[in-house]
């Protein structure tokens, strides 16, 4: 019998303790044990991105990491983008469906998680820029473009003043 550990780990603003076994996945506790099921499981080897949380506020593939290792941390799932008014999409939600840069939606959270903070330090990026920053990330569906799109689009919703989105 393996020894169990408790946390005691930030969620989307909530506190969450559990007693856990020490080779539990971050994934899986989010998904098994606190019943946060956007953040996905892919590849289970941190190539395909759909697990990406914040943790701290960076991106993180939670199938990478162990749950313990959030012990006394922040972690963010796609569940808290809107977590003020839950009837409202994040901008960069609604610049996804806006512009169609999503179809079958299970890559989607991890993109999301992904490009909220890119976007906070890159209110205006080129189409380069952007594929760089989700190059981490596989989607079967879309072909990339619309996502691109869509970052554009969340990145207008997101910093409306027209001097920080000069074209590049």
């Amino acid at each position: 019998m393996s020894e169990q550990m408790t946390i005691r780990v930030t969620i989307n603003g909530k506190a969450y303790e559990r007693t856990v076994e020490p080779r539990l996945l971050l994934s899986d506790f989010l998904r098994h044990e606190c019943d946060l099921t956007g953040t996905h499981v892919g590849c289970e080897h941190g190539v395909c991105g759909a697990c990406t949380v914040l943790f701290d506020g960076l991106p993180v593939r939670s199938c990478l990491m162990f749950a313990v290792q959030a012990h006394g941390h922040e972690v963010t799932t796609v569940e808290g983008l809107a977590p003020e008014a839950p009837e409202r999409l994040h901008p960069l939600q609604e610049a996804f469906w806006e512009a169609h840069g999503l179809q079958c939606g299970f890559c989607t959270p991890g993109f999301l998680m992904t490009l909220v903070p890119f976007l906070e330090q890159n209110p205006n990026p080129s189409d380069e820029e952007i594929r760089e920053a989700i190059a981490g990330n596989l989607c079967r569906c879309t072909g990339y473009q619309h996502i691109v799109s869509a970052v554009k689009l969340a990145a207008a919703k997101m910093h409306p003043d027209p001097s920080l989105r000069e074209t590049r």
